[in-house]
């Protein structure tokens, strides 16, 4: 499956209520579930986004179902890009000439 890499960002709803996060997780592991997808992992991070959630779908409308979805929760703004893992790399520059 494709994997998909969201770059989430609090908004002032998701912020305030930062000690809820946790729960937003594991609420996040269900709708990558409920998707057709699995769940890799969730960083939080330092930096311009608060944090990281990967995650593999079976296409790049379902990946974008899920971030509407989360995005419409109101606690965090999406950026969604679709990652290639090495081997995947690898294929795609052996068609280069």
């Amino acid at each position: 499956m494709p994997t998909y890499v969201t770059l989430l960002e609090y908004t002032e709803q998701g912020i305030s209520t930062v000690e809820s996060s946790p729960d937003r997780v594991e609420a996040h592991k269900d709708l990558v579930a409920d998707l057709g997808g699995e769940f890799v992992d969730f960083y939080v991070t330092m930096g311009q986004y608060d944090g990281v959630a990967i995650a593999e779908f079976p296409d790049d409308e379902t990946a974008a179902e899920y971030a509407l979805i989360l995005g419409k929760g109101g606690n965090v703004r999406t950026e969604t890009l679709r990652g290639f893992n090495e081997g995947e790399f690898r294929e795609i520059v052996e068609d280069i000439s």
